[in-house]
């Protein structure tokens, strides 16, 4: 029992903190009235993706860790490009660059059956994992959407494609939730597209009270 409730609450402690990048890039995009792009909103996901791999790797699924993989090294870049990584001590750094490969490695050395956590789940039909998985695969590839951006930009932004992208898949995400009856996983993207729709809507009103002037500049 005293390890279940471990394994859930470094699960929960993760998901509350990329609640709280959404929350916190929410409040600041609102009183700025145009998208925003903190450097706490990378801080508080390195956070929630570091606890997520441990909490998979705790539970022996390799699904969660791999679903990790990629945004991580992006929240990486971005921690980069704000110049916080440079201010973390070596030790530290090295850590978070090679937890998630050794989580992998220690997962798959311990004899964890990777197809079997991936693709053989019997309460799940074949053709609903396959659209979960590209759900989850299109929601992750916002974020190297975001890098390739920011990188042709050499800036950290969230640009519009980063929000359209992110309530497309959340909204899939959703319909796989409610076609499983899945009201945790419903639960945990509702913050989120609550923010997602909001940023496009701000996005936009930005985008077009900046046309006239940007007009006039010519």
């Amino acid at each position: 029992m005293k390890e279940y409730l471990l394994v859930t609450s470094v699960g929960l402690l993760a998901q509350g903190f990329f609640s709280l990048r959404m929350l916190h890039q929410w409040i600041k995009t609102e009183r700025a009235k145009k998208i925003i792009s903190p450097a706490l909103f990378w801080v508080f996901s390195i956070c929630g993706a570091y606890l997520l791999m441990i909490y998979g790797w705790l539970r022996n699924d390799f699904a969660i860790i791999l679903g990790q993989f990629i945004s991580y090294y992006v929240y990486l870049w971005n921690l980069k490009a704000n110049g916080i990584w440079q201010k973390c001590a070596l030790p530290v750094r090295v850590v978070l660059l090679v937890t998630p490969p050794a989580a992998a490695v220690s997962l798959a050395l311990s004899g964890a059956d990777v197809a079997q956590t991936l693709f053989k789940n019997p309460d799940i039909p074949l053709p609903l994992l396959v659209f979960g998985c590209a759900s989850q695969a299109l929601f992750t590839l916002r974020f190297v959407y975001q890098w390739w951006y920011s990188s042709r930009h050499h800036v950290s932004v969230l640009p519009m494609g980063f929000w359209v992208i992110s309530l497309t898949g959340s909204l899939l995400i959703c319909l796989y939730a409610v076609l499983r009856l899945d009201i945790v996983l419903i639960l945990g993207q509702s913050l989120g597209l609550a923010a997602y729709a909001r940023n496009i809507v701000i996005g936009l009103r930005s985008e077009r009270a900046s046309s006239p002037s940007q007009r006039r500049s010519r």
